[in-house]
């Protein structure tokens, strides 16, 4: 285990990603997409993204397991419906649809590439050490799960 794994919760990541996305585009030119459809593809992003966290939310809610990501050990129950039907991690999906949408509204090419970053960070400190403590607990229901439906998409 990393000192990294489960340690910076990804709120915190995605603001940091978020933040260094402003940053450089603020450094580096936009292209020269008009307003209103990066307004629109914004918004569609944006909404789906926070459609996602919420709809996950709530599957974890009605479950009666906890979303703390720094303690998967907390998980009392592994949740296979609703959302999770799809993804097995809809809230970081959420949160890198917002990212999409940000780095669609500042309209930079360089910007939307840092959204990769957070995809590499939170898969490595985040979803893998995740993983690893579901299969422990869950053992071939997770597996099970996992060979079904996807990480991301």
């Amino acid at each position: 285990m990393s000192r990294f794994d489960l340690k910076i919760i990804p709120d915190v990541v995605w603001l940091a990603a978020a933040g260094l996305m402003w940053l450089v585009s603020a450094l580096t030119p936009p292209l020269d997409i008009p307003a209103w459809p990066r307004l629109a593809g914004m918004l569609a992003l944006l909404s789906t993204g926070l459609g996602l966290v919420i709809m996950a939310r709530v599957d974890l809610a009605r479950a009666g397991t906890t979303f703390n990501p720094t303690a998967p050990d907390r998980t009392s129950n592994l949740v296979t419906s609703g959302v999770y039907r799809f993804t097995r991690n809809p809230m970081y999906l959420g949160m890198l649809l917002a990212l999409f949408a940000l780095a669609v509204w500042l309209s930079n090419p360089y910007s939307l590439a840092l959204t990769a970053l957070f995809v590499v960070y939170v898969n490595r400190f985040q979803i893998e050490p995740e993983e690893r403590v579901l299969r422990v607990r869950f053992g071939p229901t997770y597996d099970a799960y996992v060979a079904e439906v996807r990480r991301w998409i």
